[in-house]
């Protein structure tokens, strides 16, 4: 089967992870935008949760597309309970017609808490395991109110459904779940209840591949099922330019990103596969002292090469052959601005990694 290719409703920019905040987003620019992604010819388009609501800008790209799939990439579970996601879930793939796909994550203790003001109540993995069941169950009891599906767990219990609080029935009741991850656990999770995983892109190409791969094919061994069942939508990390001088800011700008991500202590565990714990501490220390600015410093290239696609526009589809083209079975691209505009060459570049 040719590579799914999806990119962002919304996309994040440098400044943003440089600590300088952003611009929000007006609903017109989310209608055009995804008009846009869908006429390009993209199977589907992602929405994040970083500082908006992930499932609003759903709702407007659902009544503006009619073809490409609509993802949260990804919605942050603990803070909202099973049932309150169960709902917008519900209510996005009955208005896209069966499109919608319900991508989930945990983020780390201190933004649950600090941030978001939800509490922690325990590990994120167990946790998130009991949630997605919840979820399953709730599904199950909206399509079917007669014969409603509960589940009872250490974390959650989902044990009442009046008719009153029913959504009831619709026709595409099979809400797709994925899992944002970056560890083993998650992964099992994933390959034993969830349609795929959404490979956080502070993995490597060799972490993904020698790491995660093989925990999503242990938990889908677990539940009797076939890993070829999920799919494995990767974000790899991309330095792009016309041409050489281009491609050097763009090695900058992505420093800052990879940096961003990897100051955070619960993604170490992708740098201590590659010995660069060192470089971690030293970032997450920058990060607690609001130096955000600083932290590109600590990425070398070589690091970088790990971490991302580096290519000029005409030599794109080759290298990501060549990193990893046989790793994922759908892949978000964000292409910088000035590409993104340059829709003949996007385009082409599809043309070509769909047949790669």
């Amino acid at each position: 089967m040719a590579i799914r290719l999806e990119t962002n409703l919304l996309n994040l920019e440098t400044d943003q992870y440089a600590g300088k905040g952003q611009r929000a987003p007006g609903l017109s620019v989310i209608a055009e935008s995804a008009r846009a992604i869908e006429a390009l010819g993209y199977d589907g388009a992602t929405c994040p949760e970083a500082g908006h609501d992930p499932f609003l800008p759903l709702a407007i790209a659902a009544e503006h597309t009619q073809r490409i799939h609509l993802a949260t990439n990804v919605a942050i579970a603990f803070p909202r309970s099973p049932l309150v996601t169960a709902q917008i879930a519900w209510d996005l793939q009955h208005l896209s017609d069966g499109r919608f796909q319900l991508g989930l994550g945990t983020q780390v203790k201190g933004h649950n808490e600090r941030r978001y003001a939800a509490p922690w109540t325990a590990p994120p993995g167990p946790r998130l395991r009991e949630y997605v069941r919840c979820l399953q169950a709730m599904f199950a009891s909206f399509q079917h109110p007669e014969e409603p599906t509960y589940f009872e767990g250490e974390h959650y219990r989902f044990t009442m459904m009046p008719p009153f609080f029913n959504p009831g029935p619709i026709e595409h009741p099979q809400v797709p779940i994925y899992v944002g991850l970056v560890n083993k656990y998650m992964a099992r999770v994933a390959g034993e209840l969830c349609n795929g995983v959404r490979l956080h892109p502070i993995g490597t190409f060799r972490y993904t591949r020698e790491i995660i791969r093989p925990a999503i094919e242990r938990g889908a061994k677990k539940a009797g099922r076939s890993v070829d069942e999920i799919d494995v939508v990767g974000a790899p990390f991309l330095a792009l330019g016309a041409n050489e001088e281009e491609l050097e800011r763009a090695k900058a700008d992505l420093k800052q990103r990879i940096a961003f991500y990897a100051s955070t202590r619960t993604y170490h565990a992708v740098l201590e596969a590659h010995d660069w714990l060192d470089v971690g501490a030293k970032l997450h220390q920058l990060s607690v002292e609001g130096k955000w600015q600083e932290l590109p410093n600590c990425i070398t290239d070589e690091m970088l090469q790990e971490w991302a696609i580096v290519a000029t526009y005409d030599d794109l589809v080759a290298r990501f052959r060549e990193r990893c083209g046989d790793t994922y079975t759908t892949v978000l691209f964000d292409f910088p601005p000035a590409l993104r505009r340059d829709e003949a060459r996007v385009r082409e570049i599809m043309q070509g990694l769909r047949a790669s």
